[in-house]
């Protein structure tokens, strides 16, 4: 059986949806808090798949997702590295992208290197909440179909990706990091709201060096089923649901590779 931990912490509000997102495509989820992980992080021997889901985890002070991602960075680095290392995998959305990126799993572009990716706020000052589509841009990420563009929603006031300069972005761009960008439904990338934050080079997410840690601004787990759709009456295809497609591929990955 597929197992996974939807991670739990103060102001995190998507983690229901999430766990339900997954069992829908075939896994065991279970919803821990993160000082249950802390208390016992032998656990994460247990589970397949990591999640981190939305919300404004502790409020978001100091800065989004700041305070859960030094909770990590102080207790569980090591079991968090080693749980990727194992072959295993881990999806943070929205503020899990956040946590991400300021843990540096996903903020550097060497393991031993300091932060160079951050994200900030919005250009347009303000919380944006649409939907948006996304091209598939990353041939190793295994959370997405190469060639399927989706539409999902999104909601935040923080989503701007920036970089410490243009080198991390064409190292990102060398080693096939660049896993969604925002673009239009022909598949063109563009000003707002097409681009809904500002985000450098239209990027909506990022994946690791392995393919298997994938961090994203818009919410797969809002759109498992088509009647999400805002226009689902009016749908000719009524199995689309792409967000289920991330969680069927993280899903379908287990099976075929550590299981």
């Amino acid at each position: 059986m597929v197992k996974a931990i939807v991670l739990r912490a103060a102001g995190i509000n998507c983690d229901v949806e999430t766990q339900y997102a997954l069992e829908l495509s075939g896994a065991e989820a279970q919803r821990i808090h993160i000082n249950k992980i802390i208390e016992n992080p032998q656990m994460l021997k247990e589970f397949h798949i990591l999640v981190i889901p939305g919300g404004f985890s502790y409020g978001d002070d100091v800065a989004a997702g700041k305070i859960l991602a030094n909770q990590i960075i102080h207790h569980l680095s090591d079991r968090l590295n080693a749980f990727i290392e194992s072959g295993k995998i881990v999806l943070g959305i929205c503020n899990g992208f956040q946590v991400l990126i300021k843990t540096g799993i996903l903020g550097k572009t060497e393991p031993t290197g300091k932060q160079q990716i951050t994200i900030t706020n919005n250009d347009s000052g303000k919380y944006e909440d649409r939907w948006v589509y996304l091209e598939p841009s990353s041939k190793k990420c295994i959370f997405i179909d190469p060639g399927r563009r989706i539409y999902l929603p999104m909601a935040h006031g923080e989503g701007k990706i920036i970089f410490e300069n243009e080198g991390v972005l064409e190292k990102l761009k060398k080693d096939n990091r660049i896993a969604l960008r925002y673009v239009d439904e022909n598949g063109n990338t563009g000003p707002f709201p097409i681009n809904p934050n500002g985000s450098t080079d239209s990027i909506a997410g990022l994946c690791d060096s392995t393919g298997r840690v994938l961090g994203l601004m818009p919410h797969p787990e809002r759109f498992i089923r088509f009647t999400q759709h805002p226009h689902w009456t009016r749908l000719k295809d009524k199995s689309r649901a792409d967000g289920r497609t991330i969680f069927d591929n993280a899903v379908k990955y287990v099976k075929e590779n550590l299981l």
